[in-house]
């Protein structure tokens, strides 16, 4: 188990490092200068040249390559002498010094994603930090609510099989995974928010934190996340609905729930006494798919809802060109999306040791 847990900590290593560098090289190839559009129209060759030095755009782009792998990396080297811009900035995080190898120190710190290009020298860890819990929480309603509705329209299906109850359900499911969020996004928001505002009392956008209007601070406004929560989840539902149909049918055919049905039990009783635990396996398998998954797909839902999240920030991010920020989100989506996986990959290792082999 341990070395079946370590390699697949391996294989995380190397994907991230894989990430890492297809993400780089993509923003960095990029035929616009990022200081020329950090200083806009009103700029001349000397700010330009000021900008590049200081963010280290003037060197080749395989020592950036290097020098953001080094701010990225939790064990970094960085030079003790403040005129020495070979490593980059050296003081703008906590670190503690482990070793010196001549002018040179090895400091072990958390990764630096650098300051943003737009927010007046922001740290990227610091807008990330402000707008992720926002993605997790939106993230974890929307898982909850297509668990629990998932599960119960598979059950209803499976009751009612073949009738047009079933059938329904099934169109339903269907139209859930073809629709595209951001259509479902528009569609819901104008509905619910707009055309029915007077009924239901929800808004069309609106973030979890709200600024009260009589100066006050700011308040959690939880109707918010109910119109979002449903949107994200409208994809995962119908896959946990036709899991769950599928796999309760399977396991209605086994031989102990024909056993049981022998003995006078009711079809409800059957379902969930015996034939329910089982057949949600691999629901949850899917589930944990898509929990890290829905951390990247919230990108149009929380536009479009004015959700101030990690994907809402990854829109501002690209309408103002801060390549910091952009960088640093996808590289935080991404290694949150490998450590779900790895962890599950991990987890059904020890569960089932078939899989270890």
């Amino acid at each position: 188990m341990i070395q079946y847990t370590f390699k697949k900590i391996g294989y995380a290593v190397v994907t991230l490092f894989g990430v890492v560098t297809v993400i780089f090289m993509l923003f960095t190839m990029l035929p616009d200068d990022p200081a020329k559009m950090m200083l806009g129209q009103n700029q001349n060759k000397e700010q330009v040249a000021a900008v590049q030095k200081k963010y280290g755009l003037d060197k080749p782009v395989f020592t950036q390559y290097v020098l953001y792998l080094n701010d990225l990396s939790p064990i970094s080297f960085h030079s003790k002498n403040p005129l020495d811009y070979t490593f980059l900035a050296p003081r703008k995080y906590s670190s503690v010094s482990l070793f010196n190898l001549g002018d040179v120190g090895v400091v072990l710190k958390l990764p630096y994603l650098r300051e943003s290009f737009q927010k007046s020298g922001k740290k990227v860890s610091a807008v990330i930090a402000e707008t992720l819990p926002n993605t997790v929480i939106l993230a974890v309603c929307s898982i909850v609510i297509a668990m629990f509705l998932g599960v119960l329209l598979g059950v209803v299906s499976v009751l009612y099989k073949d009738l047009w109850v079933d059938k329904a359900i099934q169109l339903v499911s269907t139209l859930g995974m073809s629709v595209p969020s951001f259509f479902s996004a528009i569609l819901f928001a104008w509905v619910f928010g707009f055309l029915w505002h007077e009924y239901t009392g929800l808004q069309m956008t609106g973030s979890l934190y709200e600024v009260d209007d009589f100066g006050n601070g700011t308040y959690i406004q939880w109707k918010n996340l109910l119109l979002p929560a449903i949107v994200l989840g409208i994809r995962p539902l119908a896959v946990v609905s036709q899991l769950m149909r599928n796999s309760l049918l399977e396991v209605l055919n086994q031989d102990y729930i024909i056993t049981a049905k022998a003995k006078g039990l009711s079809m409800g009783a059957v379902i969930r006494v015996h034939a329910l635990k089982n057949a949600l396996n691999p629901v949850v398998t899917a589930i944990s798919g898509w929990f890290a998954s829905m951390l990247a797909g919230a990108v149009f839902v929380e536009f479009i809802f004015g959700w101030n999240g990690i994907g809402k920030e990854i829109v501002d991010a690209l309408n103002k060109s801060d390549l910091p920020v952009i960088m640093g989100t996808v590289i935080v989506i991404a290694s949150l999306f490998i450590v779900i996986n790895i962890f599950v990959d991990i987890l059904y290792g020890w569960l089932d040791p078939k899989i270890r082999a």
